[in-house]
């Protein structure tokens, strides 16, 4: 096995500078780094992990607390998306990632338990239950901690503008003329709360009055759920000229019921998403949703994890807002110049 020593032999450096190359550390010549790290790269050098371990008292390990109550797994393509781009920033950093879980073999571990088992130096925790005990646990732990989606006293957090985006929906919505607004809500979660008050909170300001038949609860991704939720708000006699949906995999079942019951969109009824996964821009037509920055989300997460793992005296673990935006797609009909418009 190639070691530091050979290297700092063939190039004729000492060991401290072929170690600040090979670490990327910037007190040294580029021009010589570059050169130390290609004579590394043609001796086949590997990084000895457990050396590192024993240097820096860290594994370059990031831990990923991911739980999935609807089975979609790593097929739920907004949380999908937030991994992957949680995936390339640790490596962009030199960090590997291990899925934290409570399965090791034929044994139980507690989520904390399996963190400290793969040595992780930190975990970001997403699409969880944050009231689970073990997941207070391992949040109150001696590892540092990033949520997403979800606020803790004293911890970091990245948080995707919830209010925001319900607020820009409503607003789009009355702006087409839309005052009968239905909403599917999600599972009963952080996100579904400020979700709710949101859209109470902005049709309130825009003078709307919402009949608590039009508020039906869904389950995020789950098409069935939300196609029964569309179905019951059909058969009101005062039936809502708009429906949101809690995403756009979700509004897939409203979409079927719709289209059963011999209704088109959006001439008949006028349909709203949310996250903006690329489905909503294949399917015809577009549709109208508010797109997550979920590629940013887990960006900010990662770096915010190296920030508190490597610099734990100067970073503040403090909560970061990313925003998103509305995609308008072709599911609202503008019933400005048309009256009542929709079912009746």
């Amino acid at each position: 096995m190639v070691k530091i020593k050979d290297i700092a032999e063939r190039c004729g450096l000492s060991i401290a500078s072929v170690s600040k190359a090979l670490k990327g550390e910037s007190d040294l010549n580029p021009k010589t780094a570059e050169h130390i790290r290609e004579v590394a790269k043609e001796m086949g050098y590997v990084p000895n992990a457990s050396a590192r371990l024993l240097k820096t008292k860290r594994s370059y390990n990031i831990g990923v607390l991911f739980v999935d109550e609807t089975s979609s797994g790593l097929e739920h393509e907004y949380f999908s998306s937030i991994l992957n781009s949680i995936k390339d920033e640790s490596e962009k950093n030199g960090y590997d990632i291990t899925f934290i879980s409570h399965h090791f073999g034929q044994n139980y571990l507690t989520f904390y338990e399996h963190a400290k088992y793969r040595n992780v130096d930190g975990v970001i925790i997403a699409s969880v239950d944050f009231k689970d005990p073990e997941v207070i646990e391992l949040v109150e732990s001696d590892l540092p901690t990033v949520t997403i989606d979800y606020d803790f006293n004293d911890v970091a957090s990245v948080v995707s503008d919830n209010v925001q985006g319900v607020r820009d929906i409503i607003n789009y919505l009355v702006s087409m003329g839309h005052k009968k607004i239905a909403f599917i809500t999600g599972d009963d979660t952080s996100v579904t709360q400020k979700r709710i008050a949101s859209f109470y909170k902005t049709c309130g300001e825009n003078n709307l009055v919402i009949k608590d038949e039009y508020i039906k609860k869904g389950r995020y991704h789950l098409p069935k759920v939300s196609g029964e939720a569309t179905r019951e708000l059909l058969a009101l006699d005062d039936k809502p000229t708009v429906i949101m949906y809690p995403d756009d995999y979700s509004l897939l079942g409203g979409i079927t019921e719709i289209e059963k019951h011999g209704y088109k969109i959006p001439d008949d009824i006028s349909i709203v998403g949310y996250d903006g996964i690329k489905l909503s821009r294949l399917l015809r037509p577009i549709i109208t949703t508010y797109v997550q920055n979920s590629k940013e989300i887990g960006i900010q997460a990662t770096k915010k994890l190296i920030d508190l793992i490597e610099s734990p005296r100067t970073t503040i673990p403090d909560r970061t807002l990313v925003i998103g935006g509305l995609q308008e797609g072709q599911t609202v009909k503008n019933l400005t110049n048309n009256g009542e418009g929709h079912l009746k």
